[in-house]
């Protein structure tokens, strides 16, 4: 009696580990994200890169260099890759009539965007929130839309202002608010190398030109509400 139970035992076990094996092999199969790189772009970007290490006095070949022109292309890529989005289209792939028009708010929403003048990171986060006339969006696609424009060449005073204006355009929302806090790396590892600095921007339109609607929204950014 004993051993037929652990048989049973032994038997549940490798179903067990059959069953997972199986299920991970067909989540494998239903999903796959790929990343591709156009290869005329890359290609020009690795021998501009191999050059630069070469100016700066690297050398290009040695062994922890021989890949790195390529990983740079690529990276930059990914980096810039806001260039091929277009915010309003998103935007309006997810639109819906809803009769309401309470505040909606998304808070912290991370970015990471790369300063114009220097091509070095800027990292921080997005609290937006507008106003319904009568046209509300999925959730995610103002978080979409902030990796559109942060995902280019940017200053952080013209992509509060360009999230705002994707946002009007396509719902013609009541109002708007989108407020921005960022660590910029070109002020902190080279310049003034002001380690703490924090650069915050904002931008309004509408109902949160007015004090109280601008307060609420505010107070409700900073707001602990867990």
């Amino acid at each position: 009696m004993h051993s037929n139970q652990n048989v049973k035992e032994c038997d549940a076990t490798k179903f067990d580990i059959y069953s997972k094996v199986r299920l991970k092999k067909n989540f494998n199969m239903a999903y796959s994200r790929e990343e591709h790189y156009d290869p005329h772009v890359t290609e020009g970007l690795v021998s501009n890169y191999s050059n630069v290490l070469k100016l700066i006095g690297e050398n290009p070949n040695r062994e922890g260099l021989q890949k790195t022109p390529e990983r740079i292309a690529k990276a930059m890529q990914y980096m810039t890759q806001g260039y091929l989005g277009d915010a309003v289209k998103i935007l309006n792939s997810a639109k819906f009539h809803e009769p309401i028009s309470e505040m909606v708010i998304v808070k912290d929403i991370e970015l990471y965007s790369m300063c114009e003048h220097h091509m070095l990171p800027f990292i921080g986060k997005a609290h937006i929130a507008y106003i319904p006339n009568g046209w509300i969006t999925g959730l995610s696609k103002i978080a979409r839309v902030v990796d559109v424009f942060s995902r280019r060449l940017q200053v952080q005073e013209r992509l509060t202002v360009q999230i705002m204006d994707a946002i009007r355009e396509s719902l013609n929302p009541l109002g708007v608010a989108v407020v921005i806090e960022a660590k910029h790396l070109c002020m902190m590892m080279r310049g003034v190398q002001k380690q703490n600095s924090v650069t915050t921007t904002s931008a309004f339109f509408g109902e949160f030109e007015k004090d109280t609607t601008r307060s609420e929204f505010l107070k409700l950014i900073i707001a602990d509400l867990s």
